[in-house]
């Protein structure tokens, strides 16, 4: 195997990773003692700058925040990119 093709499954796997826990901490939204806890203070850490990135674009309609779906468009995309190098090597 060449090192681009470890490093593209690397940062394929690391979205993946990122885009499970950015659906714990959008879940989590639903249980506010969740979000009070340590880890939904570790999961805004992680999550919350990238999400702002979408929340300039997407303002919140009627309260509710459709940032994240943005969110997870870039994301999949940003695989579907990476998915392309790995056939073309």
């Amino acid at each position: 195997m060449s090192p681009v093709f470890l490093v593209i499954q690397s940062v394929n796997r690391l979205v993946d990773l990122y885009q499970f826990l950015l659906i714990l901490y959008i879940l989590s939204g639903w249980i506010p003692q969740l979000r009070q806890s340590t880890v939904g203070h570790i999961l805004a850490q992680l999550s919350e700058p990238y999400l702002r990135l979408f929340r300039g674009i997407v303002p919140p309609l009627g309260g509710i925040d459709f940032s994240p779906i943005l969110a997870f468009i870039v994301l999949h995309l940003v695989r579907a990119t990476l998915d392309q190098v790995l056939w073309a090597l």
